[in-house]
């Protein structure tokens, strides 16, 4: 993951105004800095979102391929993750090093949207045992400057919101064979609820407090995490610790509490601006909101 080189009297600064709930940038322990969303940015999708968070920018396809369900779950349909760190991000990422936290972020995604309740797997299913759509959700990284788990999940959730679907009627002829046939009309397609869909809200241990959306320069001074994935609910449904250092389990509760309680407020304007994105048609512009 991309990271800088702080003084120590530089992380002394950062660590003694936290303390006192005032960070660098004038933001409180619990704000986020202001986030900017825009859905439909790429042609040849069935969906797609570009989230600008601070200076992380990630750029999110969602493309929709009719494939064959799983033999444990034949009933739905599923989605799998692609997660490239682009050298432009950061020189770390250069070669194949940013393919462990590709890995890892990827996974990560898998774990969330596994849960049933997450997305309508079901509405996925075309005929049962035999067909079914696949949603192959790919993230680029175009720009690395902290907090990337919670701005790929805004992004994953805003283009999964923006992802067309066409309509697929099944006949059964006379002798039983099956065709399918794709409706023309651009109108009649498939869109899937996101209500459901969590965010992951990424909280960083530094001193005796926690800060939610770190800067690169904070988590340099962070030597754990706490990865929570809430939905617009309150309901943490995944929960993972990133980093070196360790927390007590009291820590781990109020960090539980603060993730749940910014989640909900993240959840209720992100739909906020996706309803008003949509709206927009053609002429449709960024909208920013704070978390």
């Amino acid at each position: 993951m991309a990271s800088v080189t702080l003084s120590e009297a530089e992380k002394v600064y950062i660590v003694h105004g936290i303390q006192e709930d005032l960070r660098v940038d004038g933001r409180g322990c619990e704000d986020y800095r202001c986030v900017e969303v825009e859905t439909d940015v790429v042609s040849n999708t069935s969906g797609s979102a570009r989230v600008k968070l601070g200076h992380t920018d990630i750029l999110v396809g969602v493309k929709a391929e009719m494939g064959t369900p799983k033999l444990e779950k034949p009933n739905e349909g599923y989605l799998e993750f692609f997660v490239d760190c682009s050298a432009n991000a950061t020189p770390e990422f250069e070669g194949r090093g940013g393919d462990d936290l590709g890995t890892e972020i990827a996974n990560t995604l898998s774990r969330i949207f596994s849960n049933k309740s997450s997305v309508d797997l079901q509405a996925l299913c075309i005929s049962p045992g035999e067909h079914c759509w696949t949603l192959y959700v790919d993230v680029l990284l175009l720009e690395c400057g902290g907090n990337l788990f919670d701005a790929i999940s805004i992004a994953v959730k805003a283009a999964v919101f923006n992802t067309r679907i066409p309509r697929v009627r099944v006949l059964v002829d006379e002798e039983g064979s099956k065709d399918i046939e794709l409706s023309d009309d651009p109108y009649d397609c498939i869109r899937l609820s996101v209500e459901n869909v969590p965010c992951i809200v990424t909280l960083c241990k530094i001193g005796y407090r926690h800060v939610v959306d770190a800067t690169l320069q904070e988590e340099a001074c962070s030597l754990a995490s706490l990865l929570v994935s809430v939905t617009s609910k309150g309901v943490v449904t995944c929960m993972r610790k990133v980093g070196k250092g360790s927390l007590e389990p009291e820590s781990i509760f109020e960090m539980m509490e603060t993730g749940k309680r910014v989640g909900k407020v993240l959840h209720s304007s992100l739909q906020t601006v996706l309803h008003k994105e949509e709206s927009l048609g053609p002429k449709r512009q960024k909208v920013g909101f704070l978390g």
